[in-house]
C-alpha cells in the first residue's frame, strides 16, 4: 500500500498521536510527562483492511508531572513558557481499531530547555534554572523534606533520592526552588533519627517513591527562613 499524508487534524491522526504519546510517557523512567503541543507531521501506511502504521513527528513540552506519577498527559499542567522544556518526538505506532491494538514500534525524543536569553528578555525577575546536582539545591531539598517528614502521616521517614529540577531567585535574600524524588526508608517515625540520610530503603524494588516540590526562602530583612513542601507518594508495584 502507498504511504499516505493525511491532514494532521483528522480524528485518526489525533488519536494515533494521543496513543503514541501515552505509550512514550509510560515507557520513560526519568524526567517529566510530555504534553502534546502540536502534530508537526503525519504519514500513514495502511497495512490491512483496518490496520495502519503511523509515522509521526510530534512537538512536545514537558509538564509539572513526573513520569513516575503515571498520569495521562492531558491531566498534567503545562509549565509557564519561561520554564518549559520543549522538543520533538518521532514515533512509529501500529493501530488496528477492529482488533483493539495500539503498538508503539519505536520512538525517539530530543528535548531542550528554553534558552536563558529568552527567559531574561520576557521575564528578567523569574527564577533562573540551576544545576540540580549542586550542593545548595540538595540542601534545600533536604530541608524541604524535613518539613514533610515532620508533618506527614507516613509510618516511615523518607530520604532524598535525587533533585530533578532546581532554580534560584533573589527576593529579600536567596530563594531556592527544587523538585526532587524521595524514597521510603526502613527508619520508623516512632524513633528519633539524628541523620535520615543514614536510613536505608527496605528494598529498592519495594520502597515507595515520592515526588516533591519545595522551596527555601531566606529573608535578610526578617532574618528568617521560610520552607515549603508538597509531596505525592507513588506505589510503583
Amino acid at each position: 500500500a502507498e504511504l499516505l499524508s493525511p491532514p494532521c487534524n483528522t480524528t485518526a491522526v489525533e488519536e494515533a498521536a494521543d496513543l503514541a504519546l501515552h505509550q512514550i510517557n509510560a515507557d520513560r523512567r526519568e524526567g517529566y510527562v510530555l504534553r502534546l503541543y502540536r502534530i508537526f507531521s503525519a504519514r500513514e501506511h495502511p497495512q490491512e483492511v483496518s490496520g495502519s502504521a503511523f509515522y509521526l513527528i510530534l512537538d512536545v513540552v514537558d509538564t509539572e508531572c513526573h513520569v513516575l506519577s503515571k498520569k495521562l498527559w492531558k491531566n498534567c499542567k503545562a509549565r509557564p513558557a519561561h520554564g518549559t522544556v520543549y522538543g520533538q518526538c518521532k514515533a512509529i505506532i501500529y493501530i488496528n481499531q477492529a482488533r483493539n491494538i495500539a503498538h508503539l514500534n519505536n520512538y525517539e525524543c530530543i528535548l531542550q530547555p528554553v534558552p536563558p536569553r529568552y527567559i531574561w528578555s520576557v521575564c528578567p525577575d523569574c527564577p533562573v534554572d540551576g544545576c540540580p546536582t549542586e550542593p545548595k539545591y540538595l540542601e534545600a531539598a533536604v530541608q524541604s523534606l524535613a518539613k514533610f517528614n515532620a508533618e506527614s502521616e507516613q509510618a516511615h521517614y523518607f530520604s532524598v533520592l535525587n533533585v530533578t529540577r532546581a532554580s534560584m531567585q533573589w527576593v529579600t535574600g536567596p530563594a531556592y526552588f527544587v523538585e526532587f524524588l524521595i524514597q521510603e526508608t526502613s527508619c520508623s517515625k516512632n524513633d528519633t533519627i539524628a541523620d535520615i540520610s543514614k536510613c536505608k530503603p527496605p528494598s529498592l524494588e519495594l520502597a515507595p517513591i515520592g515526588f516533591c516540590k519545595g522551596s527555601v526562602v531566606n529573608s535578610h530583612l526578617e532574618h528568617k527562613q521560610f520552607v515549603t513542601t508538597s509531596c505525592e507518594i507513588y506505589n510503583l508495584q
